[in-house]
């Protein structure tokens, strides 16, 4: 199952302890290191296992059922590395039961390793202003549905946030690992759904359109893309000079370490006091970095304006490589986009929805009237929950094409969803059980997919 297991992964779960320790970050803890002999293992090999804890913004002790999997995987020029994905089972699980397996992307949006859902999600984890945090209710609703939930460290060890394909393959890895890892009760032929917002839509996205040719064995049913960004370059001019330029910022901090142009190109043309702010962009989490970054200009940083510095060959290469849309996901794919969305312009949305439509994919695309970036979210995760659990299901989803609606929040399924949702935040917050149906609300059994 794993070679240099650190716990044994197959222990009965026992409730939370009174007291744990405050985790490792990942730089300083022996679980994250590559063995010596990586290249050896298969993508999606299980390397190494442990039981963790969780816990709502590293206090509120979680009864889930957690572990974590160091596994191999690539990156960008496929050259081997390791990932770690955080695999959950609701709260005294049978894993002879059969359930469906959903991988869900965090908006990790950092560089900083306590960016990491690894790190974050963790009890103890000093992680302030890390989004993962503040998507762990939604995965517990994840749960509550009975379905297995992976959770990769999609930026990989070095927090590469907006790097093209590299999230997919860890995603897509992350899910092998899964599959395999025994406690969990899954096999090869378990329906796999993909989820993500934001940031994590983003690496949804790329995980969507890789999975044919990365991990044609895996039954991957359906894939949510919630606000994907679409369009990382139109993001920097947008967001450029404004008070969210700090996700600007970072980004460009996680890109000059894959793209050794942009960093060569960086170093040649903007000022010192830039890279500085760079590198504390990498020791920070996303939160941290709004008010700190607020208004900066890269136009006061460089010495050509910002507009002439994107026209760059070096620059356009990377910018064109992180557009996501070129290839068609070959599953059916839900998107669902803020029309006022203050940070992802609705524009951008459309364009990579249009792109994956004239590949030949078969999108639902709903656009949100009155919802902002964040609350979205949260607002459309019973609708999001609904649309997977049918496809996990294999039932019909209804028509493809685009949608605008005043809200997501509308409608019988999705009230009596916020009611669920609800309940289940209710039993985080009281540190209760997690608990599953008596049997996942969704089939298992893989039939021919509906579109």
């Amino acid at each position: 199952m794993s070679v240099g297991t650190t716990q044994d992964a197959a222990r009965p779960a026992t409730a939370p302890s009174a007291r744990a320790p405050w985790p490792l970050i990942p730089e300083q803890d022996p679980f994250y290191a590559a063995p010596p002999d990586l290249g050896r293992h298969a993508p999606g090999a299980v390397l190494r296992t442990r039981r963790v804890e969780l816990a709502l913004f590293g206090v509120v002790p979680q009864r889930i059922s957690a572990w974590q999997l160091l596994y191999r995987t690539c990156d960008l020029n496929d050259v081997p590395e390791v990932a770690v994905t955080t695999v959950l089972l609701p709260w005294g699980a049978d894993p002879t039961v059969p359930r469906p397996l959903v991988s869900f992307q965090c908006a990790i949006d950092g560089v900083s390793s306590r960016c990491f859902p690894s790190y974050a999600l963790r009890r103890g984890a000093r992680a302030l202003g890390a989004i993962p945090q503040l998507e762990l209710p939604v995965i517990g609703a994840a749960l509550a549905r009975g379905w297995a939930v992976s959770v990769p460290d999609h930026g990989g060890m070095s927090g590469q946030f907006g790097v093209a394909r590299e999230p997919g393959y860890r995603s897509l890895d992350g899910i092998r690992a899964a599959l395999n890892f025994t406690p969990l009760g899954l096999g090869p032929t378990t329906p796999v759904g993909l989820w993500g917002y934001s940031g994590g839509g983003l690496a949804t996205a790329w995980a969507a359109e890789l999975a044919a040719e990365y991990a044609p064995e895996l039954t991957i049913v359906g894939a949510v893309a919630g606000s994907p960004v679409g369009d990382l370059a139109s993001a920097f001019i947008r967001l450029n000079g404004t008070f969210l330029s700090g996700f600007a910022t970072v980004c460009v901090a996680a890109l000059r370490r894959a793209y050794p142009a942009l960093d060569r190109l960086l170093i040649d043309e903007v000022h010192p006091e830039f890279l500085g702010l760079l590198a504390q962009a990498e020791s920070r989490t996303t939160f941290e970095l709004i008010p700190r970054f607020a208004g900066k200009n890269i136009d006061k940083y460089s010495r050509t304006t910002f507009s002439e510095l994107l026209a760059r060959p070096e620059m356009r290469y990377v910018l064109d490589d992180i557009r996501p849309g070129v290839q068609a996901p070959t599953m059916p794919m839900l998107v669902i986009q803020g029309v006022n969305d203050e940070l992802i312009a609705v524009a951008d949305v459309d364009a990579h929805v249009e792109r994956y439509v004239a590949a030949g994919a078969a999108i639902r695309y709903v656009r949100d009237r009155l919802s902002l970036h964040l609350p979205l979210l949260y607002i459309g995760t019973p609708f999001t929950m609904n649309w997977l659990a049918d496809r996990l299901a294999q039932r019909d989803t209804g028509p493809t094409g685009t949608d605008t609606v005043w809200s997501l929040a509308f409608g019988k399924r999705e009230a009596v969803g916020h009611l669920r949702f609800a309940k289940v935040f209710g039993r985080m917050l009281a540190a209760r059980p997690i608990t599953a149906p008596v049997r996942p609300t969704a089939s298992v059994t893989p039939r021919r997919s509906v579109a």
